[in-house]
Formats: C-alpha cells, structure tokens, sequence
C-alpha cells in the first residue's frame, strides 16, 4: 500500500478513536495528522490544506486543542511561521489522569468492600444473603496491578526523557 494513502488511513482511524476522548471529528484529525507528523511539526496553512477545512475552523480546533494541552507550537528563527506539534507531555498527562482515576476508585471500592464485609457480618447472625467478596478482592487487585504497571510505564518514559 502506498505510505501516503496508509497515513490518510491512520489519520482516520486515529481520529475516530481520538472521538472517544471528547474531542470533535475534525479537532480529532487535526490531533492524528499531527501526532503522525512527529517533532517535525505542521503549520497551520499545512494543515488547512491537509484536512480541506475552513481556516476558522482549524483556528478554534488549534485553539481547543492548545487549551486542554494536547498540542503546542513551535517557531524556527527567521521564519514567522507556528508549527504545531502533539504536547511531549501529552501521554505522560493522559498516564497521570488514568492513575489517579484509579486510585480514587480503589478508595471507594475499598469502603465498599468493607461495608459488604459489615453486611457479611450481620447476616451471619441472621443466616441471611451474604455478598460474596471474591469479586471485589479481584477488581481491587486489578485497579492495584493496573495502576503499577502504568506508574512503571511512565517512570520509563520520564527517565528515557531525562
């Protein structure tokens, strides 16, 4: 398959997928055609042409994206030219959410386990329904697994960076 027709493939499958991040479809292609771009970068009249939109429109998309820190710009002396690169701490910011979502949901399966426990307890007493703990003995190990293994990933990347 040609390199250019595989890259306008993976742009919008990317974007597609970038969609799932709250982000609008075109605001998505920009964010794919810019990751796909590398630290090379792209200028905005780059990407006006490369995705056949309204300069406006690419222009409040930039300005979203820069907003929420996905994406930066760079300039190169003599040239008054921005060219537009994917944020270098874009995945270490994404990793950084991920984790902390997961730990705030441990604390809270962690006091639901212990209130299942206090209703195991009573219902003892009572030979009543019992809730069954292994369930959440097993997801409280995978948001702990899971939440290590992206901790170590990110430590990776930080030293690689460093």
């Amino acid at each position: 398959m040609d390199l250019e027709i595989q890259r306008k493939n993976l742009i919008e499958e990317l974007g597609v997928h970038l969609e799932g991040d709250h982000l609008a479809p075109l605001a998505a292609r920009i964010l794919s055609t810019l990751i796909l771009s590398g630290k090379k970068g792209m200028t905005f009249d780059q990407l006006v042409c490369e995705l056949q939109a309204g300069k406006s429109t690419i222009s409040n998309h930039l300005d979203h994206l820069q907003n929420t820190n996905r994406v930066k710009y760079f300039t190169k002396t003599g040239d008054r030219k921005r060219y537009f690169i994917v944020d270098p701490n874009l995945v270490l910011n994404v990793m950084e959410e991920m984790i902390n979502k997961w730990e705030n949901e441990k604390k809270l399966h962690l006091k639901i386990r212990e209130y299942k426990e206090q209703c195991n307890k009573e219902a003892e007493e009572t030979a009543d329904f019992q809730f069954d703990l292994e369930f959440q003995d097993d997801f409280l190990t995978f948001l702990e697994e899971t939440s290590t293994a992206v901790k170590k990933f990110k430590n990776k990347i930080l030293s690689r960076n460093n």
